[in-house]
């Protein structure tokens, strides 16, 4: 699943095939992603220019002349740019015809993306308006976290996944973030020190610093595809995600794996407390 560096890239690779140009038209070959394409809004993006890309949470919104539209990549989705007459493959959704004869094409093989119309005040839309603090913005910080922490009846690693409280931390960086504040996923959030959610924070903008330089983190499911070529981004070297029963590289000890809310947790028991 595209996590937010994973989005981010997305975005600046496309910035510069897109912002300024005229958007031509809008083509919808398969209108049922997550929720259902209303091309009749998103149609007022026709003929108008794009200003600027800009990034909310996991969302891409394309800010134009008129308003905006908001593309999320839902679970296995990717974003393109192709020459124009480049055929329409399996899963590729919709399409967005640039005046200057490219396009962006919009592959979803699970359909859990969405395409969505924002109008001119995308932070009042329903999937925007709840949002949390973004990562990392200078307002987020150990002592906001420590704050809204207490009597919260939830582990810590739920806590900095819930997008309310702070977007775009996914499965894979709360793993990797907690691995590296040394804390473990099990204990609840409400009993972290102030120190700890310092380190914590510090963490997570570390490490999604860290994946925004180096690409993302290459998943099963993410591509970028451009001129007809899919570039995988670069796997980093993760700590625990997805090593249970391999060794800590930081110890002796053993990668475990359990369950939280439905999720795959990965955490170090000798070097997480």
């Amino acid at each position: 699943m595209p996590e937010l560096p994973e989005v981010e890239v997305t975005k600046r690779a496309l910035e510069p095939h897109i912002v300024d140009e005229i958007i031509k038209k809008i083509i919808i070959r398969n209108h049922r992603l997550r929720w259902p394409i209303n091309y009749y809004l998103l149609k007022k993006l026709e003929n108008k220019k794009v200003i600027s890309l800009s990034r909310r949470g996991k969302y891409i919104f394309i800010n134009s002349e008129s308003g905006t539209a908001m593309i999320h990549l839902g679970m296995s989705g990717s974003l393109g740019v192709l020459d124009r007459n480049s055929a329409p493959e399996k899963h590729d959704h919709f399409d967005i015809q640039l005046q200057n004869q490219k396009i962006i094409r919009f592959n979803d093989p699970r359909r859990f993306g969405c395409f969505e119309w924002a109008g001119k005040t995308p932070e009042n839309h329903r999937l925007i308006s709840h949002l949390g603090l973004e990562p990392l913005e200078q307002e987020f910080t150990g002592s906001y976290l420590y704050q809204i922490s207490r009597n919260r009846q939830t582990s810590i690693k739920s806590f900095i996944m819930n997008a309310s409280i702070v977007v775009g931390v996914g499965n894979i960086y709360a793993n990797e973030s907690l691995f590296i504040s040394g804390i473990s996923p099990k204990r609840m959030a409400k009993n972290i020190s102030k120190n700890g959610y310092i380190a914590l924070s510090q963490s997570i903008k570390k490490i999604l610093q860290n994946s925004i330089k180096q690409g993302g983190t290459s998943l099963r499911d993410f591509s970028f595809t451009y001129q007809d070529k899919k570039v995988g981004y670069f796997k980093q070297s993760l700590f625990v995600y997805d090593r249970e029963n391999k060794k800590c590289k930081h110890c002796d000890g053993t990668i475990k794996r359990i369950i939280q809310l439905g999720r795959s947790t990965f955490y170090c028991v000798q070097c997480q407390h």
